[in-house]
């Protein structure tokens, strides 16, 4: 059989399973143009989803701390670590592991931060958390979070799509797949970036992977334009645009009716979006419609690329109906291998360069009736050792890459606040109330209403999951409200 036989017999063929399970081009166009009522009832159901039925958060904004937060210096208080600063770490804890920097036999590392009792709750939490403190009693704090990864890239790409390789679907792409977007001029799944650059796991943690690339997370910025590329090109006028729209969308119909490829059809309700985002987005980004005490609240400064900035404008963004906002900071690779990655110099330029917006979020939501219908989560890919790292012989303080315990939290979108989960005396293992990634993910997908075990899409002769292929993900149901 020649190529052009192959291509034809192709064509033939999904024209063919079009025609007959009744899911012709007109539906998938409709379907990728009209997304929020078809996805919102439809789409969840088609995919053995269940349907929005006791959903408590109707958006999720998730706050990356990229490179990893150090928690026993910000919010897992381990006075016995003190008290054994700089002595030999107990052999128990070193047989059979294995470290990314760490060699020989290291010294315990207490904190160089005082901590102290916050709130109703009395929850512990650095003094470089001066505002995060002021809404201590908001948190559900997860002590005992755990991965499978202690690299970067492949840690935060199981965090956001399931698997420690690139490919897979982000979660942003899950959540609109599975309950659609509600504002039909701006995208479902929106990413922000600070930092200076982007995430170890580079865009591959927004990729849309398998799922039809509508779901795609779109990197927005707080200066400049703030999606590159929209803008038409000089001597380009919004007719002009139009009227090429129309011709590509002739084109587009005429190759999907001749291959069937569904993605064809994607790419028209692509343009079409990106077409109504040129007058939606500038007016959405523009902060400085904002009140001088909002921007003062969290710190914000029009014109400036900050996570401040990308806070407020996360809130702005759930406010108009985006499902999933995705914040990305660079800068938490606390090793110790000089001051500008060290526990004393590093750590608390860190805090202050994010600390006061993360609260203001959180302030903001509650006192505009949002908190309720908005799932706030802040952390990292994974923890860091209560050993000093100490990487050739370096004086500076740090701590290496650690899978085995990390401390998230967790705000808003009827999650019930206070502590969960407990690490030992050094911080090292968890002693109660283990949580997992894929029981993060299958909490989540559970708080926005979609069923984690069900949500699934076919590819390659497999139901992919978020939650990867085994049922091992809980719903922590002590988190809930």
């Amino acid at each position: 059989m020649t190529e052009l036989e192959l291509m034809q017999a192709r064509a033939m063929s999904r024209r063919t399973f079009f025609g007959k399970t009744g899911l012709g081009l007109g539906a998938l166009a409709l379907a990728a143009t009209h997304p929020e009522p078809s996805f919102a009832k439809g789409r969840g159901d088609a995919s053995g989803a269940s349907s929005r039925g006791g959903a408590k958060a109707k958006a999720v904004i998730y706050l990356h701390m990229s490179g990893a937060p150090p928690s026993l210096d910000l919010l897992d208080y381990k006075p016995k670590l003190n008290e054994l600063h700089m002595q030999d770490c107990p052999d128990s804890y070193l047989k059979g592991e294995r470290f990314a920097f760490i060699q020989g036999k290291p010294k315990l590392l207490g904190s160089p931060h005082k901590f102290k009792q916050y709130g109703q709750s009395g929850a512990w939490m650095c003094d470089l958390l001066p505002h995060t403190s002021s809404i201590a009693d908001e948190l559900a704090i997860i002590h005992s979070m755990s991965t499978e990864q202690f690299n970067h890239a492949p840690a935060e790409l199981f965090l956001y799509t399931g698997n420690a390789f690139p490919g897979g679907a982000a979660m942003g792409s899950w959540m609109t797949y599975g309950i659609g977007t509600a504002n039909k001029d701006l995208p479902g799944f929106v990413v922000l970036l600070s930092g200076g650059t982007d995430p170890t796991g580079g865009k591959s943690l927004w990729s849309s992977g398998f799922l039809p690339s509508i779901h795609q997370g779109v990197q927005c910025r707080s200066a400049g334009d703030p999606i590159l590329y929209l803008s038409d090109p000089p001597g380009i006028d919004r007719q002009t645009r139009r009227r090429s729209l129309d011709a590509l969308e002739k084109l587009n119909r005429q190759e999907a009716a001749a291959l069937g490829d569904p993605e064809t059809v994607t790419r028209i309700a692509q343009y079409e979006l990106a077409y109504r985002m040129q007058l939606s987005v500038p007016e959405l980004t523009d902060i400085k419609k904002e009140s001088q005490a909002t921007l003062d609240l969290y710190g914000a400064k029009p014109g400036e690329a900050s996570f401040a900035n990308n806070c407020l404008l996360a809130r702005r963004l759930v406010e108009k109906g985006v499902r999933f906002v995705q914040l990305y900071d660079w800068g938490w690779d606390i090793h110790g291998t000089g001051s500008g990655d060290d526990l004393v110099t590093a750590l608390p330029a860190k805090c202050r360069e994010t600390d006061k917006a993360c609260a203001a979020l959180i302030k903001d939501l509650k006192q505009r009736g949002m908190l309720d219908d908005v799932l706030v989560v802040w952390g990292g890919e994974f923890g860091r050792t209560p050993m000093n790292e100490a990487r050739g012989g370096s004086k500076f303080l740090g701590r290496d890459h650690h899978p085995h315990a990390f401390t998230i939290w967790m705000a808003g979108g009827g999650t019930k606040p206070g502590a969960y989960g407990k690490t030992d005396e050094l911080g090292y293992k968890i002693v109660e109330n283990k949580m997992t990634i894929r029981d993060l993910q299958a909490t989540i997908l559970d708080r926005v209403g979609l069923d984690p075990y069900k949500l699934h899409y076919d590819y390659q002769g497999l139901g992919n999951r978020l939650i990867g292929p085994t049922d091992e993900g809980r719903v922590i149901k002590e988190l809930k409200r």
